[in-house]
């Protein structure tokens, strides 16, 4: 509950002369050009500039530490801790700079499409542009839901606003603060728009398990038998891509959950990467940009305010954010049924792991909790050749729970509704990295094709000696070759050699989910080092 003070200080911030409640797509696009936050590009969506914070600053997130869930969080270097004192008096602050502002703006809306399990938020936005972000990624209700909105979490964002680590106990003048014991999310010192979007992800990511619903950070489409299909991977493994089908609906590209009626969008819109976008590869979100839609940090013409998106000057991290209905091919309600199919997609720079593997139920919780794939040079700073990188759950960051805890609700629910789990890899073949090539698009199309049309559940299989995974010996539209990593790779020896190293990486990672059970355990590569 929040405190007496804090009540009164947040009814102060959203009744004030200066609030702006749940502008239309319109008016805040009129506040933004208005107040030169942003540029109208020549579609129709805003261009928005982040400063240099171009991404997330996970080291200025924090939970506040306190009884309602001090035992429930996984502390440590992704939960850092912050005491209540510190997140009161930084609240007090932020709370009365905001108020001197002449202009904020209040958008009221939901986190989830099932409205059994959905979360009322308000997110209150000293920037205009901010606002609209949050209206295009949240679940905007309709006028009858409005009237009887009553929040129950809390985004104050106030990215001009600036931290003193010294008093305020924070690592820099940035931070994201979460109270789930006052359901406040406290965000300065940075113009990222994705800290928004991210903070309530977490923040469902605590509350959705108390009510046996499993959070997710993966796409989902829905075929047209009305088969679902999940699809989790890294940056640069495929999953926005291979998700988009023309022949199945998208639920949803991001943030799903698993609940015991089925599968539900936690969002409203898409928050898309446009590096090198165009319309030939990625028709549906290059479509989608239009009046209304947000773009971050994206470099444009001028004359025509036509968008370069190949220009990385100000980042890589070039972000389109825009509503579900932008796209034609999707589900209305974003709510389907239980997943049939789960995709693990991994983006393997070794070229050993095979294009396409069936996991049991054992590997399917050993390989989430990995979330495997490598980072490739240009796409961070610092990363010059591909490095193995691992992330729990597909999304380490965004965890306020141990990610065993994640793991064990996903392995329960493959077993209730009897889902077929795929690891995919979409990295390279016949040879690392500099060596051999990036897996044929058209061929992992149709590996993923035959895993949701239940064609690889019968075919003959062989199991592989060093990672212990089963892959099918034929997929129509696959030569043979390929679907066996080492017969592509000329030098067998070096197939072996690059192998056992990844076996020795992926045991490592794993050291350090000393929850998992001894199933789970077993269940990674055979070889041991």
């Amino acid at each position: 509950m929040k405190s007496v003070e804090q009540s009164s200080l947040m009814q102060e911030l959203t009744t004030g002369n200066n609030v702006q409640d749940n502008l239309s797509v319109p008016q805040l696009v009129e506040r933004i050009l208005d107040r030169h936050e942003g540029t109208l590009m020549e579609s129709g969506a805003i261009q928005a500039s982040t400063g240099k914070y171009t991404g997330r600053s996970p080291n200025d997130k924090f939970i506040v530490r306190e009884e309602s869930c001090e035992d429930f969080i996984d502390w440590g270097s992704v939960n850092q801790a912050i005491d209540e004192a510190s997140f009161d008096n930084l609240y007090e602050k932020v709370v009365t700079y905001l108020k001197d502002k002449n202009e904020i703006f209040q958008f009221k809306g939901f986190a989830g499409a099932d409205k059994n399990y959905r979360l009322p938020i308000q997110v209150i936005n000293e920037y205009a542009w901010h606002n609209l972000f949050a209206r295009q990624l949240f679940i905007t209700p309709s006028e009858e839901e409005l009237a009887n909105h009553e929040s129950e979490f809390t985004v104050v964002s106030a990215p001009t606003y600036k931290a003193d680590p010294t008093v305020d106990g924070t690592n820099s003048e940035t931070f994201i603060l979460v109270s789930f014991k006052k359901r406040i999310i406290l965000i300065g010192g940075t113009e990222y728009a994705g800290e928004i979007k991210k903070s309530i992800f977490s923040v469902m990511n605590y509350l959705l398990p108390k009510r046996e619903v499993l959070p997710m950070h993966c796409s989902a489409n829905v075929g047209q038998e009305g088969d679902v299909a999940l699809f989790f991977g890294l940056s640069g493994t495929g999953k926005t891509t291979l998700s988009a089908d023309p022949y199945r609906k998208l639920i949803g590209d991001d943030e799903h959950g698993w609940s015991p009626n089925g599968v539900f969008n936690i969002e409203g819109g898409c928050y898309a990467k446009c590096i090198n976008l165009s319309q030939e590869k990625e028709p549906q979100i290059y479509d989608a940009i239009r009046f209304g839609s947000v773009l971050e940090n994206v470099i444009f013409d001028s004359k025509t305010r036509i968008p370069n998106y190949d220009n990385t000057t100000l980042t890589e991290n070039t972000r389109a954010a825009y509503p579900l209905e932008n796209i034609d091919n999707i589900v209305t309600p974003s709510v389907a049924g239980h997943p049939n199919t789960i995709i693990f997609l991994t983006a393997d720079a070794s070229g050993t792991l095979p294009p396409i593997s069936k996991l049991t139920k054992e590997q399917a919780m050993y390989h989430f909790l990995s979330g495997y794939t490598s980072k490739l040079a240009g796409t961070e700073r610092g990363v010059t050749e591909p490095q193995a990188t691992f992330s729990a759950c597909f999304g380490s960051p965004f965890l306020p729970l141990a990610p065993s805890a994640y793991a064990k609700m996903l392995g329960e629910k493959i077993d209730q509704h009897n889902t077929n789990v795929f690891l995919v890899n979409t990295g390279w073949t016949g040879g690392s990295y500099g060596v051999g090539n990036r897996m044929k698009l058209s061929y992992t199309r149709a590996m993923i094709h035959a895993a949701l049309e239940g064609e690889l559940n019968t075919v003959e299989t062989t199991k592989d000696d060093i990672f212990g995974l089963v892959t099918p010996m034929h997929v129509p539209g696959v030569p043979d070759e390929v679907l066996i990593p080492k017969s592509t790779w000329e030098d067998k020896d070096a197939y072996d050699t690059e192998a056992k190293k990844l076996a020795i990486k992926f045991h490592e990672n794993f050291k350090k989910f000393t929850q998992a059970d001894k199933e789970t355990l077993q269940a990674g590569p055979h070889y041991q080092g």
